[in-house]
């Protein structure tokens, strides 16, 4: 093989070349943006710990459900809290949370929420192995998560500011929902196998690596984090000042009462999936991992429709699309017959499109949702305004998942999944009437 020195010499058909290489860039660039996010080392290694943080996710989002229905037979109501012991900690630390990374740097969070959720779940298997796993000990193992989850999620939001800038957020989110496409198609397959070969608590000693893994990559992220000027004021003041901020502004307003329905309604659907799944609909755990795998390319469906969408109609648009979607698929759900012209596969399949279109319209909702309610807020509000919000909207996810697990108990899965998709539609003419979205024209 030669090795050019300068310029290598040029074909006769050097000029079509070009320009069909030159198509192909701009057709990337017009849809992921520009490589300039992908020359920072700092930005591919917080990116490859997003992508290695969503295939856990997938894993343990089955994993750990079926760790109490399979392996401790418990019933759809202890289901149900499990889910929502592990929002608890939203309502109970968002705020103070907040106050707290605006005072100080979140890398040290960021990384401490790592070794916080892999050593939860490392001690489910282990308690499995010793004989001593209960339901009580997925209750604190839940918590414990969601403690992570609140810590880690809050902190990379705001850390992720210190890598890229505001105008590059849309961007940088767009680039994590490709990867969390590939995670979404392969995850729900790898999970079922996972569970298959070595049950549902085994497998989740698989999740917790990856979180350690995790923490060496975040070490080796080399940026001047800057430490927040120190306030005189009281902590209290500062979560009542970030709640002011929040209720005040018009956009994040309307973005928190709505998003806060559509958790409600979606916690309810986590809350009862696999199980409507597996005894309503009779699905394996490695039938029910390769449905799931659809939504990897909703993901990267929404991946790619995202910035000639808010381009084209703006962000607020977009975000209404994407519950619309929603909405949708959840009522779908609900009416999918197990058999479909007695067919069980054909069933399967139809559970992977709707599947397909619930994860699309997700991550439409929400990746010009996180940016666009970055963009409106100041430095100095940022980490308040963060954990308000998950405050307002993560919060009140338990009432979601414990009712959705009462009306499963008594009317049935079926009719629990046909209310929460009622309300959804509900949810979306309201949206779409009342908040000033529709008028939000921010590009991404």
């Amino acid at each position: 093989m030669p090795i050019w020195h300068g310029t290598p010499p040029k074909s006769p058909n050097f000029i079509s070349e070009l320009r069909i290489f030159n198509r192909i860039s701009h057709f990337f660039k017009s849809r992921f943006g520009d490589s300039d996010l992908l020359r920072q080392a700092n930005f591919r290694r917080f990116w490859t710990t997003t992508t290695i943080d969503n295939f856990a996710e997938q894993v343990s989002n089955m994993a750990i459900p079926l760790t109490a229905a399979v392996e401790l037979h418990a019933p759809v109501w202890q289901v149900a809290t499990l889910y929502s012991l592990e929002t608890l900690p939203f309502a109970l630390f968002s705020l103070p949370l907040g106050v707290w990374l605006d005072r100080n740097r979140k890398f040290p969070a960021l990384i401490g929420s790592q070794i916080l959720a892999g050593a939860a779940l490392a001690s489910i298997p282990i308690a499995a192995v010793l004989g001593i796993l209960s339901i009580y000990w997925m209750y604190a193992v839940a918590f414990l998560m969601g403690c992570a989850n609140l810590l880690g999620g809050s902190s990379a939001q705001t850390f992720l500011t210190n890598i890229v800038s505001r105008e590059q957020l849309v961007d940088a989110h767009s680039k994590f929902a490709i990867t969390d496409s590939a995670a979404r198609l392969m995850g729900p397959g790898l999970a079922g196998q996972l569970v298959g070969w070595l049950g549902a608590p085994r497998t989740l000693l698989f999740n917790a690596f990856c979180f350690f893994f995790s923490v060496l990559n975040l070490s080796r992220i080399k940026v001047e984090e800057p430490v927040p000027t120190p306030s005189k004021q009281s902590p209290l003041q500062d979560v009542i000042d970030g709640i002011k901020f929040v209720y005040s502004h018009p956009i994040l307003r309307a973005l928190a009462w709505g998003t806060a329905l559509w958790q409600i309604l979606f916690s309810g659907y986590v809350a009862l999936q696999v199980l409507y799944a597996t005894r309503e609909l009779g699905m394996s755990p490695a039938l029910l991992g390769a449905a799931q795998m659809a939504g990897g390319f909703g993901v990267l469906a929404s991946s790619l429709l995202l910035k000639p969408m808010t381009n084209r109609f703006g962000t607020g648009k977009t975000i209404l699309f994407g519950l619309a979607s929603t909405s949708v698929s959840w009522l779908l759900m609900s009416h999918l017959p197990a058999q479909t012209w007695g067919s069980q596969a054909l069933s399967a399949v139809l559970y992977g499109g709707i599947v397909f279109l619930f994860d699309c319209g997700m991550m439409l909702y929400f990746m010009p949702y996180l940016a666009l309610r970055v963009k409106v807020t100041p430095d100095a509000f940022l980490g308040r305004m963060i954990s308000t919000m998950r405050f307002m909207t993560v919060a009140v996810s338990p009432l979601g998942a414990l009712s959705a697990g009462w009306l499963g108990e008594h009317f049935g899965l079926r009719p629990a999944l046909t209310w929460i998709g009622l309300a959804a539609m509900l949810l979306a003419v309201l949206m779409v009437a009342f908040s000033p979205l529709r008028n939000v024209r921010e590009e991404g």
